[in-house]
């Protein structure tokens, strides 16, 4: 092998072109961290250290990347004859053409084996397959065969500054590298094209890539010159074997998660490699809870469960100690008013004046708080709308990967609307764009719900602004409200879950309606606070108004940037129960999780009812038991007693104590296993539910719960207020 790497051998002229690509690839990838440590500003302190950490792990995570990005190149300087062609008829291209499509075929299988990825997300492969495809066709040491060379690299060199460019606007969005958001694009390119396109000044951007393209060409096009003194495939075929040997052990022996080893998790996001942590996310869009996180016993998990789940207005039904089904049991008749649902897009706790903001952009929504039952300390489960519907709808702890909105075999899982259609209600998912995104139709008509979505406009409808996500909200609000009418003339209770669009880049909306400017994020949410405002003035003209209570929450935060991995502040979000003839105002300073919902709202309902949520009425529960579950796809936070606890994958964990205000934590020394034991039992017990089935309705979910008796009227204590009477 090293007589074969002489100056002047033939595989080391053939394979010189990898030495271009791999100077390219990285000054590529050392200005883009360079120009995402400058967009991280405050937030990395440039000590000799952080730098050091972050360009010296990234250099690593650069070559690693390397051995991926340069597969093309590796197989056409592998596959493409030395002197003649070798593939020439129509005979040898049909049988090369489906050659090459079983290979496909075998690779798409491996890829769903492993991963479960389905054409959506894998369609990236077809470009690999068209540049392969005419290889055989031309030979190497030829003007053909150099054009062809030049044609690669250019390929190549625009795709690696399109990546960049694509990772500069990916982190001013989300302060992070490539992630499972990034995956999911690739699924929804429809949305995510049409949302780039009304955000950005794309085709200025795409030009300016052609020429920077064009440029580094230009300097760099010496090391593609074409020259092979002789090499045979099967010497060429060994370096190619070196190649896949570096390739597997690569995948065995590094991770995405090596580089988190500081406290500031803007450097280790510097220290990665953009393409690198999308692959690591697409390998990790299905983590099996019980393979990479840490485990008890199951029958300490379910214990652990069961006894956090207790309250005083619940039994558990059966002797089965891994069945979580309880009997809630409420004292009195139930109260079967209209439920109106909203979760409002990236509606954070900090655009509220409430919370502190000086900038009036929810004016209306502030006014609301003194109105409503108003909670200040809830926590979304997640960073993602499916996160929240999935809280909101099935209050369950977030599995790890997917949501269980993309999962496969989400069908017939207990619902929300499931306790509401027992009862006669009409419930509706409504939504502004076309529901296929993030698998909400699909999921929300399989379980329990009847979907609503832009298709349901009624044509010649006024539609005042729209844009790639959906109609403005207040085209949105005009369709749900047609929904309540319906039900309403139909002699039915309703329940709508309404999820809005508007205050999601390129925040547009109709002009006229606020101060503020179109296509900026405080203009979205002061606009999403209008359409709220005009919402309930014109259902408050309706004849159901009275006996309608109006849940507003919000599905996730608008960022989920900060210096650690969890930032709790990234996850406060408000909530308003709002029902002025039903419910009196008061406001609930206590920790309250995204799943504790749907159970508290049934408990205002004061619902008797069969429940497998992991949620409860948080009024039912003592002081102190409140917990909630903020995470990301991979890392699963247990929020409690002002400990949070994060499990990783690889069955790490570390324990912190959360700033709420900022955002940072510092580690907690020693532990409190007792807390790490209750995270683990929730997360592990949820994952095994849903896996084997037991998060599905069963027949007898519908069994009618009798109510708790009224109690007997006391002469000098009076009978203790339930929630209902809030």
């Amino acid at each position: 092998m090293s007589r074969a790497f002489t100056p002047t051998s033939p595989l080391r002229q053939r394979f010189r072109p990898l030495l271009w690509l791999a100077i390219t690839f990285v000054a590529i990838s050392f200005v883009t961290r360079v120009v995402l440590l400058i967009m991280s500003g405050h937030e990395v302190p440039h000590t000799p250290l952080t730098l050091l950490y972050a360009f010296g792990v990234g250099f690593g995570y650069d070559l690693i990347t390397y051995i991926y990005v340069a597969w093309p190149l590796v197989l056409f300087l592998w596959l493409v004859p030395t002197r003649r062609a070798t593939v020439s008829g129509l005979g040898q291209w049909l049988l090369w053409v489906l050659a090459l499509a079983l290979v496909y075929a075998l690779c798409l299988g491996v890829l769903y084996a492993l991963y479960r990825a389905h054409l959506g997300m894998t369609w990236p492969l077809v470009v690999l397959f068209l540049l392969v495809l005419p290889i055989p066709g031309f030979a190497y040491v030829s003007r053909g065969g150099q054009w062809a060379l030049y044609g690669l690299a250019l390929v190549l060199l625009y795709g690696l500054l399109f990546v960049a460019a694509s990772e500069l606007v990916f982190w001013n969005e989300f302060s992070v590298r490539f992630n499972f958001i990034a995956v999911d694009y690739l699924v929804y390119t429809t949305e995510v094209i049409g949302n780039i396109r009304e955000s950005y000044p794309v085709g200025r951007w795409l030009a300016l890539l052609v020429a920077g393209t064009l440029v580094v060409f230009a300097i760099g096009r010496r090391g593609l010159r074409v020259r092979d003194g002789g090499s045979r495939f099967w010497q060429r075929g060994r370096i190619v074997l070196l190649w896949l040997v570096l390739t597997v052990v690569s995948l065995a022996a590094v991770n995405g998660s090596m580089k988190d080893r500081t406290d500031n998790n803007y450097v280790n996001e510097l220290a990665g490699n953009g393409i690198y942590q999308f692959f690591s996310a697409f390998r990790s869009s299905h983590l099996d809870y019980a393979k990479f996180y840490r485990t008890l016993p199951d029958d300490q998990a379910f214990r652990l469960v069961r006894e956090g789940l207790k309250t005083p207005d619940a039994t558990y039904i059966g002797d089965d100690p891994h069945d979580l089904t309880r009997a809630i049991r409420r004292v009195g008749p139930e109260r079967h008013l209209n439920v109106v649902l909203i979760s409002v897009e990236s509606l954070s706790g900090d655009y509220l004046g409430t919370f502190g903001n000086k900038e009036n952009i929810t004016p209306y929504l502030d006014s609301l708080v003194s109105q409503s039952l108003f909670f200040d300390n809830l926590y979304a489960n997640g960073t993602r709308t499916v996160r929240g519907l999935e809280a909101l709808s099935l209050s369950v702890p977030p599995t790890p990967g997917d949501s269980l909105l993309k999962e496969h075999n989400n069908e017939n899982l207990f619902s929300l609307a499931d306790i509401f259609n027992d009862r006669g209600y009409q419930s509706d998912f409504v939504y502004g764009g076309y529901g296929e995104f993030d698998n909400m139709n699909y999921f929300f008509s399989h379980n329990g719900y009847r979907t609503v979505d832009r298709r349901d406009i009624p044509k010649g409808a006024t539609i005042h602004s729209e844009n790639v996500w959906g109609v403005a909200d207040e085209d949105l609000y005009t369709l749900a409200l047609k929904q309540m009418d319906d039900a309403h003339a139909a002699g039915k209770p309703f329940f709508l879950h309404i999820m809005t669009t508007s205050n999601h880049r390129p925040y547009t909306f109709p002009a006229g309606r606020v101060s503020q400017a179109n296509q900026t994020r405080a203009g979205a949410v002061a606009y999403t606070d209008w359409s709220i405002g005009d919402f309930i003035r014109r259902a408050r003209a309706k004849p159901y108004f009275d006996d309608t209570v109006f849940v507003i929450t919000a599905d996730h935060c608008a960022s989920s940037a900060g210096k650690t991995s969890v930032p709790v502040n990234r996850y406060h979000i408000p909530l308003w129960i709002y029902a002025p003839a039903q419910i009196k105002p008061q406001r609930v300073e206590r920790l309250m999780g995204q799943v504790d919902i749907a159970p508290t709202l049934l408990g205002l309902l004061n619902f008797s009812y069969r429940s497998r949520f992991f949620g409860y009425d948080l009024f039912q529960l003592e002081p102190g038991r409140e917990r909630a579950f903020p995470a990301t796809y991979e890392k699963l936070g247990y929020l409690h007693q002002d400990v949070l606890t994060v499990l990783e994958p690889q069955r790490k964990l570390e324990q912190l104590k959360p700033d709420y205000a900022t955002g940072d934590a510092s580690p907690i020394t020693p532990q409190n296993e007792n807390q790490i034991e209750q995270a683990i039992a929730y997360y592990q017990v949820a994952s095994e539910l849903f896996r084997h089935g037991g998060l599905a309705r069963r027949p007898a979910d519908s069994t009618a719960v009798e109510p708790l008796p009224l109690p007997a009227p006391a002469s000098s204590t009076p009978a203790p207020a339930s929630s209902a009477e809030l």
